[in-house]
């Protein structure tokens, strides 16, 4: 019996993980298709959208595996903690793989319509929203406390990229009223990307309540220095 329990525990982390590399995926593919030409720009949305169909089906999987080891294995501690967590996580990722979604729908308007200054700061505020996520789910896989609180500081880097793309935008609205529909649905994928590192925090906390049984938001450990 512990031999299979060991088994649907590596299963857990492996589809995960699975799951997890399907969201970096998909924010990744929705933000190239900003500097894709149209024909290549759709492929990507196409692919964008199958993979949120994959994400849901991770979903719903990972629901039925963890609903199994709680029925049937009853864990104690620390894996108890884990699937509970691992459950949680789960709803988060499926939200990245929505807002993904949300971008890639967006994606042509502004690769016509924004200036080539703001679609390289969407590309950089990507880059670390996708560390954030993988990082989240390393730490997962590896109980790694440390990990997981770096990743929680880290929001801050993607919300400074957020701060600095909305005043690029008051500024370019300042002095050019006719370019404000383009700057709003810049700002709109910009909002997206923050909410993808809220979700990745999110993730990251959860994995703090995986090993300590606490999470830091909720005022359960000392705040860390933020650099």
């Amino acid at each position: 019996m512990r031999d299979v329990y060991n088994q649907q525990l590596e299963q857990l982390h492996t589809q995960m993980v699975r799951m997890g590399g399907l969201c970096e995926k998909a924010i990744a593919s929705s933000v190239k298709m900003l500097t894709e030409e149209e024909a290549k720009a759709e492929v990507l949305q196409a692919q964008v959208l199958e993979m949120d169909g994959e994400i849901d089906e991770q979903e719903r999987e990972i629901e039925n595996l963890c609903t199994k080891l709680l029925l049937k294995q009853q864990p104690v501690a620390t894996d108890l903690r884990r699937i509970t967590a691992a459950l949680k996580m789960i709803t988060d990722l499926e939200r990245i793989g929505d807002q993904a979604s949300d971008i890639a729908e967006l994606a042509d308007w502004i690769r016509t319509n924004a200036a080539a200054e703001e679609i390289e700061h969407l590309r950089q505020m990507a880059v670390e929203a996708i560390r954030m996520v993988n990082d989240s789910l390393d730490a997962f896989v590896r109980l790694d406390l440390e990990l997981a609180r770096k990743v929680i500081v880290y929001d801050d880097v993607v919300d400074g990229w957020f701060g600095r793309i909305k005043e690029g935008l008051i500024d370019r609205i300042a002095a050019d009223r006719q370019a404000g529909e383009a700057c709003l649905d810049v700002l709109m994928v910009a909002k997206y990307l923050e909410r993808i590192g809220d979700h990745a925090t999110n993730l990251a906390e959860w994995v703090e309540y995986a090993i300590t049984g606490m999470r830091s938001k909720d005022g359960a450990f000392p705040q860390v220095e933020r650099r």
